[in-house]
C-alpha cells in the first residue's frame, strides 16, 4: 500500500511538471513558438499571400475595368485597307499580254472614329499612295473613304466615311498620361480585326530620330503592338484617346516590348488644323538647340541636368530676349528634359499663340513671353524640293547673306540631300525667305525656264536652269 502511494504521488509530481513545463515553453504569451506544425504554417502563409497580395495588387488590378474600357472603344476602331488600282492597258500589245485594270491591296492597318460622322485619325504612312481606301467596322460594314488632309511630318491623316450615329473614342489629355499608367492599344495587327492588348505607359518624350528635322515626341507603351496597329488606339482606362499607335522598334518587325504612339494632344490639334485651315499651321519658338549638356550646366552655374540649351535664335525668340547659351527648363510651367519635349508642346500650339519661357542665364532663373512664329514650308515644284525659311545660324554655316534652306528633295532630278543646300537667288533675284520664291514662281508664266542659284555647305554655289 506504501508502494502504491509512493507511486501515486510520483506520478502526480511528474504530471505536473510536464504541465508546468508546457505553459512555460508553449504557451507564454511573450515567448516565440520554437516549431509550427505543417498546418499551422500553411495557415499564416496563406494568410500573408491573401492580405498582401489579394487585398493590395490583385484588388487593383481588379479595380482596374479593362473590360469597360475595351468595350467602350473597339468599335470606334477600324481596319484601314490602302487599296491601289492598276491602270488600263494604253496600246493593242499591252492589251493582248493580258494587262487589265485592277485592284490590289498595298497594304493595311487601323484607323480611330473620333466623331459620330465619320471622321477617321489615322497614320499618313498607312493611307499614303491609295487609289482607294476601304475602312471596315467592328460589324463587318464596309465603307469608301475619302482623304480630308495629312500631315506628313507628324504621320497623321484625316479620312472620312459617309455615315452617321458611329461609335467614336473621345480625346483625353495626353499631357497628363503618367508612366506606369494603365493603356490598351486596340486595332487590327497581322489582319486580326478588333484586337486589344494592355500594358502601361513606359515611358513619354521619345524621340526615334533624334535630332532629325522631323523630331517627334512619342509616348512609349508594352501593350502588344504589330504591324496593323498602325493608326490604332493607345487608350487608358477610362476610355479615352491618348495616342495614335504609329512605331515599334524591332529588329525583326514584330513586337518585343517597345511601341510608341503620336500623344493625343498632337494629333488633336493636327485633325482641328485641317478641318479649320485646310492644312497644318506649325508654329515654333524661334531655337536651334539640343539636350542640355554638363559643360552648359557649369557655364550658366546650375546644377541640373535636364533642359534645352539655345544654340542659336530666330527673330521671334529675339525679341522676346533669348539668346545663345541660355538654358531653357519650363515652358508654361511645364518641365522640359530634351528638345524633344520642347518640340511635343509647341506642336499643340498655333502660330501667333504666347508661350512662358523659363530659362537659366549666369546661374539666375529668367521668364520671358514668346509669341510663336509659323513654321512657312513651300514644294518647289520645278526643282522637286521642299524649302523652308534659313534662321541665322543657318546662314552662317552656309557663310551666305540670304537664301532658303532646302529641306528634302522630292525627285532625283539633282543630287541634292537635305539641309545641305542652300538657294540663294531665282531668276537672278535674291531670296531672303520662303515668301519671296512664292512671288517670283507666282508672277512666272507656265511656259518660262526657271534659273535658280544653290549654295552647297562647303561653298560651292551652282546654277541651273528649268523648263517647265
Amino acid at each position: 500500500m506504501k508502494n502504491l502511494s509512493s507511486l501515486l504521488l510520483v506520478s502526480m509530481l511528474g504530471g505536473a511538471l510536464t504541465l508546468g513545463s508546457y505553459k512555460l515553453f508553449f504557451e507564454n504569451e511573450n515567448s516565440t513558438p520554437l516549431y509550427q506544425t505543417e498546418t499551422q504554417a500553411q495557415k499564416e502563409a496563406a494568410t500573408f499571400i491573401n492580405h498582401n497580395f489579394t487585398n493590395t495588387a490583385v484588388s487593383n488590378a481588379m479595380n482596374t475595368d479593362f473590360r469597360e474600357a475595351a468595350d467602350k472603344t473597339i468599335h470606334a476602331v477600324v481596319h484601314v485597307k490602302n487599296v491601289t488600282v492598276g491602270r488600263q492597258p494604253r496600246t493593242l500589245q499591252e492589251y493582248m499580254s493580258g494587262m487589265r485594270a485592277g485592284r490590289a491591296i498595298q497594304g493595311a492597318g487601323s484607323g480611330v472614329i473620333i466623331t459620330p460622322d465619320g471622321y477617321i485619325v489615322t497614320n499618313n504612312h498607312v493611307i499614303d499612295g491609295a487609289s482607294e481606301l476601304e475602312v471596315t467596322l467592328n460589324n463587318n460594314r464596309t465603307y469608301q473613304a475619302k482623304v480630308i488632309g495629312t500631315d506628313p511630318q507628324s504621320d497623321i491623316a484625316l479620312i472620312k466615311v459617309d455615315a452617321e450615329d458611329l461609335d467614336y473614342i473621345p480625346f483625353g489629355d495626353s499631357d497628363t498620361v503618367g508612366i506606369g499608367d494603365w493603356a490598351l492599344a486596340v486595332g487590327n495587327p497581322f489582319n486580326l480585326t478588333s484586337t486589344v492588348t494592355a500594358g502601361i505607359i513606359s515611358a513619354k518624350g521619345r524621340d526615334l530620330n533624334e535630332g532629325d528635322s522631323k523630331m517627334q515626341s512619342f509616348i512609349q507603351t508594352d501593350a502588344a503592338i504589330n504591324p496593323g496597329n498602325s493608326g490604332g488606339a493607345l487608350v487608358n482606362t477610362n476610355g479615352e484617346l491618348i495616342g495614335i499607335n504609329t512605331a515599334i522598334t524591332s529588329q525583326t518587325g514584330s513586337y518585343i516590348g517597345y511601341g510608341f504612339a503620336v500623344p493625343s494632344n498632337n494629333a488633336r490639334k493636327i485633325v482641328e488644323d485641317i478641318l479649320e485651315y485646310g492644312d497644318v499651321q506649325q508654329a515654333i519658338i524661334g531655337i536651334t538647340g539640343g539636350t542640355l549638356n554638363p559643360k552648359a550646366a557649369q557655364k550658366n552655374e546650375i546644377a541640373i541636368s535636364q533642359g534645352v540649351y539655345v544654340a542659336s535664335t530666330a527673330e521671334g525668340a529675339k525679341k522676346a530676349g533669348l539668346r545663345e547659351g541660355d538654358l531653357i527648363t519650363k515652358i508654361d510651367g511645364i518641365k522640359v528634359r530634351n528638345l524633344s519635349d520642347l518640340t511635343a508642346y509647341i506642336r499643340t500650339k498655333r502660330p501667333g499663340d504666347k508661350v512662358t519661357v523659363s530659362y537659366f542665364r549666369d546661374g539666375e532663373e529668367k521668364n520671358t513671353g514668346v509669341i510663336l512664329s509659323k513654321y512657312e514650308t513651300f514644294i518647289l515644284d520645278v526643282a522637286g524640293v521642299e524649302i523652308t525659311n534659313a534662321t541665322d545660324s543657318d546662314l552662317a554655316s552656309f557663310n551666305a547673306d540670304n537664301g532658303v534652306k532646302i529641306l528634302r528633295p522630292l525627285s532625283t532630278r539633282l543630287d541634292i540631300k537635305e539641309n545641305e543646300w542652300l538657294i540663294t537667288a531665282i531668276d537672278n533675284k535674291k531670296v531672303a525667305n520662303v515668301s519671296d520664291v512664292k512671288k517670283i514662281i507666282n508672277s512666272k508664266s507656265k511656259n518660262e525656264n526657271t534659273k535658280i542659284t544653290f549654295k552647297h555647305i562647303s561653298g560651292q554655289q551652282e546654277n541651273y536652269t528649268f523648263r517647265p
